[in-house]
C-alpha cells in the first residue's frame, strides 16, 4: 500500500447527551445556547462528529464554523454537500432555539439548501450564520449563509420550524 492510499483512522469522543436534556428544559433557549458556547455545557455529539465550533450566539442570530477535512469527502473527492446542509440546518435551528422560552421545543418542518460553490480541504475554515426571519407562536422561519474565510458564498439555506 502506498502512502497516498494508506488507511486513515479517526477517534471521536462525546458526552452522554441525556443528562443535558433535563437541564435544557429549565433554561430559555438563549441561556442554554450561551452556556453551550461558553463551554459550560458539553457540545452535542453532532458537533464533535462534524468538527463544529460555536463562536457567536445572540437572540435570533448564531454562527458556527468548521474546517473541512478529508473525512468530509464524498466519492468524487470533494467535501460532501451534507456538511454544508448540516451546518446550515444547525445554525438555522439554533437561531430559532435562542428565541424559545424554558420548556419550549422545536422541530424542523422544512429545510432548503442551495449549493453555490464546492468545498475541499483547501477551502479552509468556513462559517455558517443563521438568523430568525419570523417567530410566531407555532411557526418560525430562519435564513442562513455558508461562507469561506474570504466571505465567498458557498451555500444558502432557509428553514421552517414548528414550535412545540
Amino acid at each position: 500500500m502506498t502512502p497516498e492510499t494508506a488507511t486513515r483512522e479517526r477517534t471521536i469522543t462525546w458526552d452522554d447527551p441525556k443528562p443535558l436534556l433535563a437541564e435544557a428544559a429549565t433554561l430559555s433557549g438563549l441561556e442554554y445556547m450561551q452556556r453551550l458556547a461558553a463551554g459550560e455545557i458539553p457540545p452535542p455529539p453532532i458537533a464533535k462528529l462534524m468538527g463544529f465550533e460555536l463562536p457567536e450566539i445572540a437572540e435570533g442570530n448564531v454562527s458556527i464554523s468548521c474546517v473541512p477535512q478529508e473525512w468530509h469527502y464524498n466519492p468524487i473527492g470533494m467535501v460532501h454537500g451534507g456538511l454544508a446542509a448540516t451546518m446550515l440546518d444547525t445554525v438555522l435551528g439554533i437561531s430559532i432555539h435562542t428565541t424559545l422560552a424554558a420548556g419550549e421545543a422545536y422541530t424542523t418542518v422544512d429545510l432548503h439548501v442551495q449549493y453555490l460553490r464546492a468545498m475541499s480541504v483547501d477551502t479552509g475554515r468556513v462559517k455558517a450564520t443563521g438568523k430568525v426571519v419570523h417567530r410566531g407562536r407555532r411557526i418560525a422561519t430562519a435564513e442562513g449563509r455558508l461562507t469561506d474565510a474570504d466571505g465567498k458564498l458557498i451555500a444558502t439555506g432557509i428553514t421552517t420550524c414548528m414550535i412545540l
